[in-house]
């Protein structure tokens, strides 16, 4: 499957509506009936700047006859993006990673050339479980980096206060703050809550979307509910509406270098590579997971 970005309009009317394409989740199941929210890709809009996959996990209350446990697989040329509103995830990964995430902070995970990991659930008898997690597909010259992990704790997350609201960038740079997490393209991933009703202006990005975790936000004189990805049109300011309680992300940036292929956890903008690393995963010739060595989730035929 190949994905290209989208292309930016030749000029902007004045009248353009602020929302070009509103996105609804689709149920995914990642395994033992833990089902998640799957926004990107769609096929209505396959990415948005960078970013190629969104996954909501949650809100969902954990227990051992209904667990999360991701066993080992495969990733190449992107970067996974792990944020947690609740609940506890145990990453472990084939550089010998073993982090354990929990609410606020950031595990950012460069596949590059190749990279294994594992996403458990804390084995805790129950725990409730909700957050995201996106790829992000790396510029063509840097796709065959080295692998690498960087976990950041929730207080290393730069934040501001504005008009009843609580701004933390989460990666990338916006509302005039820059996050520590290293990336590789410009971009930003921004969690916002809205203690109060409140307005915010959305980043001047080429590309931005908005997704809405709790509460209601509106735009053009519409309400959106959550669970809602809204794609806003390029080049048009925008600015969203909050009612009290709301809690949303934005994210967005410059749009890859071209198109990118995607089969499972595989993205690439050379198809053959794809290829390529279909047969190694096959062949076993991905490192292992240390401590996590004797599960894995085989090739989808």
């Amino acid at each position: 499957m190949s994905y290209q970005p989208s292309n930016p309009p030749e000029c902007l009317d004045a009248a353009l509506p602020e929302i070009d394409l509103v996105i609804e989740p689709r149920q995914r199941d990642l395994g033992d009936n833990f089902i998640v929210g799957r926004v990107l890709p769609s096929p209505r809009r396959r990415m948005v700047g960078p970013f190629l996959f969104f996954d909501e996990m949650g809100p969902v209350e954990l227990s051992p006859a209904k667990h999360m446990d991701v066993r080992p697989h495969p990733h190449i040329n992107l970067a996974t993006v792990t944020y947690l509103f609740d609940g506890e995830i145990v990453h472990k990964d084939s550089l010998g990673s073993d982090q354990a995430i929990t609410p606020g902070a950031i595990n950012w995970m460069t596949a590059g050339r190749g990279i294994v990991h594992s996403e458990r659930a804390h084995p805790r008898s129950e725990l409730r479980m909700h957050g995201l997690q996106l790829w992000c597909g790396l510029p063509s010259a840097s796709e065959e980096v080295a692998p690498a992990f960087d976990h950041y704790a929730a207080a290393t997350l730069p934040s501001v206060e504005q008009g009843g609201a609580t701004i933390r960038v989460l990666a990338g740079e916006a509302f005039g703050l820059r996050s520590p997490v290293k990336t590789l393209s410009r971009l930003f991933y921004v969690d916002v809550v809205a203690r109060e009703a409140t307005t915010i202006e959305v980043p001047d990005y080429p590309e931005r979307a908005a997704y809405t975790v709790t509460g209601q936000v509106a735009a053009d004189d519409t309400a959106y509910p959550r669970g809602q990805m809204l794609v806003f049109t390029r080049g048009k300011p925008v600015r969203l509406s909050l009612a009290a309680g709301t809690r949303l992300v934005m994210l967005g940036g410059e749009p890859l270098d071209g198109g990118r292929h995607m089969f499972w956890n595989f993205v690439s903008s050379r198809p053959e590579r794809i290829e390529q690393a279909k047969q190694q995963w096959k062949a076993r010739e991905f490192p292992l997971v240390p401590g996590d060595e004797q599960e894995f989730i085989p090739l989808p035929e």
